[in-house]
């Protein structure tokens, strides 16, 4: 089954519905799955006194709250619909994260068959069992998160009504961007391994290594912020793959599917053609007569493979020619 790979617009679209749907054409033309969005009201999200994240305050103007800056962000619900509808035009699936419990009820309306969950909302659990009910597919975040928190989470999305198989757990690392010291890629298989539930990873760290690297870890799902320019004004830009990089992503990942292949060692149709040509086989030292003795002397290993293998060496020496050799003939 193909990594499904997520391109996170998130914000990036600074509050504009037309910055939003050329965020869509970049994803499209990146060859994506999914593009994805994150709708909330900021007066249902976050308390007007609190204070923004760091990095946060180093992109963004430092002295306004939190709630100053999400509310330039913030698309009306119509947008949502709007972008919904480009998404099925365009033949790309439209993906948002709900903040609250009136934006998962609006993307219920849109008939959303993926309902995202981030790091923030993994101890909400009334937002959890609401999330649960609905009998979706479900992606689960779990940045700042432990094991147990987790494994919670889950039992609650499970116990409200959504099947584990239709749940896919990505490890993520919620600083932007973040230190290649703390992604911890083994925590994937930690989680898939404990929990048995599909894994992935959502990525904040600046380039697309580690994306590859998750994929070659066992990885069903990769997200992965974009902006149309990191040197933009907004939060999350700076840690963003610009167009070009987001399609280079999708390339190396889908190489990499290719390249991950079975659990069997076998020789692969493309090298059949080198294996006569590279492998050696017994051949004449120098000329043999008919009835002489076969000899460690009079013999050598050489290219092509196409006559008797040295792995009969030993069953070879000392019988007799059967026939006169040239030097360099194969036996």
């Amino acid at each position: 089954m193909s990594v499904f790979i997520i391109a996170e617009a998130g914000v990036n679209h600074n509050g504009s519905i037309e910055l939003a749907f050329k965020l869509v054409d970049a994803a499209i033309e990146a060859g994506v799955d999914a593009v994805k969005f994150q709708t909330f009201k900021s007066e249902n999200l976050v308390s007007k006194n609190t204070q923004k994240a760091e990095y946060q305050k180093k992109a963004t103007n430092s002295s306004e709250s939190q709630f100053e800056m999400l509310k330039k962000l913030e698309l009306s619900f119509d947008s949502y619909r709007k972008l919904n509808e480009y998404c099925k035009d365009k033949n790309i699936i439209f993906l948002s994260t709900p903040f609250d419990h009136s934006s998962i009820n609006l993307l219920y309306e849109l008939n959303l068959k993926i309902f995202k969950i981030p790091s923030g909302e993994i101890t909400n659990l009334p937002y959890l069992r609401h999330i649960g009910s609905l009998a979706k597919q479900v992606v689960l975040s779990t940045g700042m998160s432990t094991l147990k928190e987790v494994g919670d989470a889950l039992a609650i999305l499970i116990d409200s009504g959504t099947k584990k198989e239709n749940i896919t757990v990505l490890h993520t690392n919620t600083m932007y961007p973040t230190p290649m010291e703390d992604v911890n890629l083994k925590a994937m298989q930690t989680i898939q391994k404990e929990f048995d539930v599909s894994v992935g990873y959502s990525d904040h760290t600046l380039g697309i290594e580690v994306d590859i690297a998750a994929v070659a870890m066992g990885a069903s799902m990769i997200e992965k912020h974009f902006t149309l320019d990191k040197a933009m004004k907004g939060p999350d830009h700076i840690a963003s793959l610009e167009p070009k990089e987001l399609k280079a992503m999708v390339t190396a990942i889908r190489n990499i599917e290719k390249a991950i292949g079975k659990n069997i060692k076998t020789v692969s149709p493309s090298e059949r053609e080198n294996k006569n040509i590279v492998r050696k086989s017994i051949t004449a030292r120098y000329s043999i007569k008919k009835g002489e003795r076969l000899t460690e002397d009079n013999l050598i290993i050489k290219r092509p493979g196409t006559g008797i293998s040295p792995m009969n060496w030993d069953k070879i020496i000392g019988t007799a020619a059967m026939k006169d050799y040239q030097a360099d003939e194969l036996i």
